[in-house]
């Protein structure tokens, strides 16, 4: 067994303890390289199917090729897929990109408020259907306390902070400092009922991990992530309007392995393309403290 196949192992290990203690789950799927690995490790656990759906969160403000995307192959994969939005911060342009708040406020709006109101069912959801492959919208939808997502500890810094099981207070807010102990693979799954709880099978995986497993596995990518003949290409996915490409001209998934190893990107955070983690000084952890992804 090589590192890749430990490392899948103790994520499909995390998926099956997390459905075998939760009955209200949910995964996280941003459409970026770590969450579609999480939805390829998802479906290996359960043996090609994925017994509970995916949720994204679209702000409307997401690079056209990622929605495509994730239209594509949530048909393909005839995954159940909600999506959740900020419909009144939108309608009423309260966002960044409309000049009326800063970008931490909007990620704030659009992203937390967002993922926190559809998580606890108290606003409309879209729902895509996995057998007609069409939306239909739910009004007031069933809360969910499980919350599986793609977060990794070398990506930033907060991150490094969580536990495969992560405690959530009443309104999905963090408290860094109060995180149960996860020593020799014994892991807290007792909570009490109604605990919201993040799970995070990719904690111990690295970029250059995930980079090696889609090369391995031969997991389809958006696009974005490779140069287009410009000389650029996306490390982070996110908003358009936050989200700057790197210089790169790997082409392949094998070429960005190369970069990687190279160390080409050695003292650039693999986020240093997102504009909301400079904002403050805090960066990440102080939307994160308040129930961001």
């Amino acid at each position: 067994m090589d590192y890749l196949d430990e490392l899948e192992s103790q994520s499909i290990y995390i998926f099956r303890e997390a459905y075998r203690s939760f009955k209200d789950l949910v995964m996280l799927w941003s459409i970026g390289k770590d969450s579609t690995v999480l939805l390829w490790l998802a479906r290996k656990a359960f043996f090609g199917h994925v017994p509970f759906p995916l949720m994204h969160i679209d702000t409307s403000f997401k690079i056209p090729e990622m929605i495509e995307y994730r239209d594509q192959f949530a048909r393909e994969w005839k995954l159940k897929l909600i999506v959740g939005m900020n419909r009144e911060a939108i309608d009423s342009r309260q966002t960044f990109p409309d000049g009326a708040v800063s970008r931490l406020q909007c990620c704030a709006a659009l992203k937390t408020d967002a993922l926190k109101h559809t998580l606890s069912g108290r606003w409309p959801r879209r729902v895509l259907d996995p057998d007609s492959g069409e939306f239909y919208t739910v009004e007031n939808g069933t809360p969910f306390t499980g919350v599986i997502v793609g977060a990794r500890a070398d990506e930033e810094g907060s991150r490094s902070k969580e536990r495969y099981f992560s405690p959530r207070g009443q309104e999905s807010d963090w408290e860094v400092s109060d995180q149960p102990p996860e020593l020799w693979n014994q892991f807290k799954t007792d909570f009490a009922p109604g605990t919201h709880v993040r799970i995070h099978p990719l904690l111990d995986w690295t970029e250059l991990n995930i980079w090696e497993y889609i090369q391995r596995e031969n997991i389809p990518v958006v696009s974005l992530y490779f140069d287009q003949g410009d000389g650029k290409r996306y490390r982070s996915l996110g908003c358009w309007p936050c989200t700057a490409p790197v210089e790169s001209t790997a082409k392949t998934v094998a070429e960005i392995i190369e970069e990687l190893r190279s160390g080409k990107f050695a003292n650039i955070a693999e986020r240093s393309g997102r504009q909301q983690d400079k904002e403050d000084g805090s960066g990440l952890e102080t939307l994160r403290r308040s129930g961001y992804m």
